[in-house]
């Protein structure tokens, strides 16, 4: 009798290249400075590393010299200016740990096999990602934190499940990071401007996390989430046992801050509305706590909001006194969490959950050079006895060959209207490219320079031939399809006179309209520089559904 299925496996887990060996050298490291650009400031964390984690040495805030109109985009310009604030501030050589935003990263969950090698987990996880990436995998960063291990089931409890199901292996939860090789090239630049040696880039959301755990430990297993408060962002992270499982940034409207009432209670809808999804949709215990971070002095009012809406306690803790700094750099401290936990993840002996500048690499390939020998002399060894055999069989092989293409042939001519449908498409979709137009970068013009939803909505959008983008719109009174006019003809495209008629709908909006708009060829616009209307208050689109696809 052979060995069990389970212990092959361990055997052969053993023997696979990348598997980390146990007591291996810590990733973390002994002494660092974390660095992170909020807007005209440079906020700075210095760190070592002491006993079995890491502490928070001191916090700074040190102001940049750059330009109002600086082009931020510019890695030299801005590391140029980052160099000039460290030498002001008479910060130390050493190790630099930098963050990547949230909102350069796109966050995937996926489960693969448990082969117990990173090197292979890595591998496994890039397959698993790059089929919905919306970039090619060869300009992806890829890096990835084990979140849980499922093992495997007992054939009583999988039910009879086949030997090969996924029930039957052991397995892994990954949390996989990935982040466009454009911004980890801007990051090194800039280092290399400023004159600091990068050791590490993290990620922002994962060091909001680490500087929750760290400022405010928890029991085993608990779930707790971090509302993370900026003048022009809220981000949620959702923390279990000490990962980070769930990361969301709700960008806030240009102009909201000013008004203290409307801005936290966005901010407060947006955080419930956050976590009721998280809890009814992730498969994951929802949060038992909150905690409120950040340096804007709304914190304790958004607190006070949160209480009144949730049924599990909330608190704003002072990071100052919690990651034992002195009353100087309290105040850094509070809005400076994203740099205090790139610090304290960077020394911790296993170092940075998530780092782009050394992500965990999939396994190279083993030399195939003897198999592909091995393989040759098979195939010729099968060429001699095919020549051999083959006067005996060519005329059956024939038959055979003929009987498979005459089925295949009939299945074929029972596909023809697909093929023909997909033809159509596919001409259509060259026809669409021949024109050299970024409709998507119209569809988004479209929508920042259009009247809010409460005046006008469209209810379809066709692009066309010869330049021509046809709207179909629903308005509230003749007055504003007038407006609409207009504002297209500023924006510089050429409009047909619009033919208004009325045509109430269930919501109010009494007339109906079709716009016909020609793009000229000298049509220029900067999506940076535009500003979408902001979304009515009462806006569902983000609800979770009920039953019966209502919200």
């Amino acid at each position: 009798m052979g060995l069990k299925l389970p212990i092959q496996i361990d055997r052969l887990r053993e023997r696979l290249p990348g598997r980390r060996k146990a007591g291996s050298a810590p990733r973390g490291l002994a002494a660092v400075t974390a660095l992170e650009v909020d807007g005209n400031r440079l906020r700075i964390a210095e760190a070592s590393r002491s006993g079995g984690g890491g502490r928070i040495d001191g916090m700074r805030v040190v102001p940049l010299e750059l330009p109002a109109d600086a082009d931020r985009s510019d890695a030299a310009l801005l590391g140029a200016a980052v160099g000039k604030a460290l030498a002001k501030a008479k910060v130390r050589g050493g190790p630099v740990v930098m963050g990547i935003p949230r909102a350069s990263v796109i966050l995937r969950t996926v489960v693969v096999p448990d082969t117990g090698a990173e090197g292979t987990i890595a591998s496994l996880v890039q397959f698993q990602v790059a089929r919905d990436l919306p970039f090619r995998i060869d300009e992806a960063v890829v890096d990835f934190q084990v979140l849980r291990r499922l093992p495997a089931k007992p054939a009583a409890e999988a039910g009879g499940a086949a030997p090969n199901s996924a029930d039957s292996v052991d397995r892994v939860e990954v949390l996989a990071a990935v982040a466009r090789r454009d911004s980890i090239t801007f990051h090194t630049q800039l280092a290399e401007a400023a004159g600091i040696q990068l050791a590490a880039l993290g990620w922002i959301s994962q060091a909001n996390a680490t500087c929750l755990r760290v400022a405010a430990p928890a029991a085993p297993g608990s779930t707790r989430a971090a509302v993370v408060l900026r003048p022009d962002e809220v981000g949620i992270e959702v923390v279990e046992d000490g990962a980070l499982v769930f990361s969301r940034g709700v960008p806030l409207a240009a102009g909201s801050v000013d008004d203290e009432a409307a801005w936290i209670r966005t901010v407060t809808i947006e955080v419930v509305r956050t976590l009721h999804a998280f809890a009814g949709g992730s498969g994951r215990p929802a949060p038992s706590a909150a905690f409120v971070l950040g340096g804007t002095g709304r914190e304790a009012a958004v607190a006070a909001q949160l209480r009144e809406r949730v049924d599990f306690p909330v608190d704003c803790p002072d990071l100052g006194t919690r990651l034992g700094l002195g009353p100087a750099d309290s105040e850094a401290a509070a809005a400076g969490f994203s740099v205090a936990g790139l610090a304290s993840g960077a020394t911790d002996p296993a170092g940075l959950a998530f780092d782009f500048l050394n992500p965990k690499k999939p396994t190279p390939p083993v030399d195939t050079r003897r198999l592909k020998m091995l393989a040759g002399a098979v195939a010729a060894i099968a060429a001699i006895g095919l020549v051999l055999g083959i006067r005996s069989t060519f005329v059956n092989r024939r038959l055979a060959v003929l009987t498979q293409l005459q089925s295949e042939i009939v299945a074929a001519e029972k596909n023809r209207p697909t093929f023909r449908q997909k033809l159509q498409q596919a001409a259509t979709l060259k026809a669409w490219s021949a024109e050299n137009r970024e409709w998507l970068d119209h569809y988004a013009h479209l929508s920042a320079i259009l009247p809010p939803s409460e005046e006008v909505y469209l209810t379809s959008v066709a692009f066309g031939p010869n330049n021509a983008i046809r709207l179909a719109a629903q308005a509230r009174s003749g007055e504003i399809l007038a407006k609409l006019d207009r504002q297209l003809r500023a924006a510089g495209y050429d409009v047909k006179p619009l033919a208004i008629t009325p045509g109430a709908d269930r919501n109010g909006y009494g007339f109906r309209t079709t716009v016909e708009l020609t793009v000229p060829a000298k049509l220029r616009f900067d999506l940076t520089k535009l500003s979408p209307p902001p979304r009515p208050a009462d806006d569902g689109s983000l609800d979770a559904p009920r039953k019966g696809g209502a919200r």
